[in-house]
């Protein structure tokens, strides 16, 4: 039985609408997303059309919880902009060697560093 046709718990299913609706609200396209939560090339279509839930205990699983937070984080920093947010992801930056976030989010130590950037810019606010 494959990750698709298993019984879809509710974290499950959470998580997945979490990871859509930061997707959507940074407009991180669907190529993007595979990139940054490791799926195969259909499952982050499937998953922004819910008709694919990340499974729990899996490496999708672990990319789409920092996924999620990477986003509120970046979120409380820009005052709930999402057109802020999306510029900041999407802007070089000096924190990132003049690249943009965006670019840095597509490895998996690059979202764990992002995530940690806006964790340590949040305490010092």
């Amino acid at each position: 039985m494959n990750a698709k046709m298993k019984p879809t718990s509710d974290r499950s299913r959470v998580l997945s609408q979490a990871v859509v609706e930061s997707a959507l609200r940074l407009k991180i396209s669907a190529a993007e997303l595979d990139e940054i939560l490791r799926f195969s090339q259909p499952t982050s279509s499937l998953l922004l059309n819910q008709k694919y839930f990340i499974p729990e205990d899996s490496k999708e699983w672990e990319l789409s919880t920092y996924f999620t937070h990477f986003y509120h984080s970046l979120l409380s920093l820009v005052g709930y902009d999402d057109n802020l947010a999306e510029d900041w992801l999407t802007s070089p930056s000096k924190a990132f060697n003049q690249q943009a976030p965006i670019a840095h989010i597509k490895q998996v130590d690059g979202l764990i560093h992002v995530c940690d950037y806006l964790d340590s810019q949040r305490a010092t606010a």
